[in-house]
């Protein structure tokens, strides 16, 4: 399948093998992982890095095969799941670093190009997120706000 802003085709990544059950070399108990999710998350730890430190450090290869449950779904039991999805974030957090190169470079036009790629993804994962309740159906997404989220 091509890309969204690119006229080339992507390059196929490896696939993680299809496990319906926990391993029986994983260290960890379910209450441990979970302790140690929440232990994270309170240090202000995004999921996506906790979930690399648990299989780099623990040796956990996948949360939903020990516990059951998504990392998400745990830190929403916990009441620490982001309010702004973690992939949303980091994007405005592009779109406000490439504005600020912007006000420093306006003849750029490659970034202004950008720019606006950046924030057709951010709105086209707005939709997305309000379809699926994740986001409020008031919720819209400005640079202003982005940059008063990000700092």
């Amino acid at each position: 399948m091509a890309r969204i802003h690119a006229r080339r085709k992507g390059r196929s990544g490896s696939k993680r093998p299809y496990v319906t059950k926990n391993p029986e070399w994983v260290p960890l108990s379910a209450d441990e992982i979970v302790d140690i999710i929440v232990e994270k998350a309170k240090k202000g730890v995004p999921p996506s890095q906790i979930g690399l430190i648990l299989r780099d450090q623990y040796g956990v290869p996948s949360v939903k095969l020990a516990t059951g449950k998504s990392m998400l779904d745990i830190l929403r039991e916990h009441d620490l799941a982001p309010k702004i999805p973690e992939d949303m974030m980091s994007l405005m957090k592009q779109a406000v670093r490439i504005h600020a190169h912007l006000l420093e470079n306006p003849k750029d036009i490659h970034n202004k190009r950008n720019l606006s790629l950046t924030e057709a993804k951010i709105r086209r994962l707005e939709r997305y997120y309000k379809r699926t309740g994740v986001l409020p159906s008031d919720w819209k997404y400005t640079l202003k706000e982005a940059e008063l989220l990000v700092s």
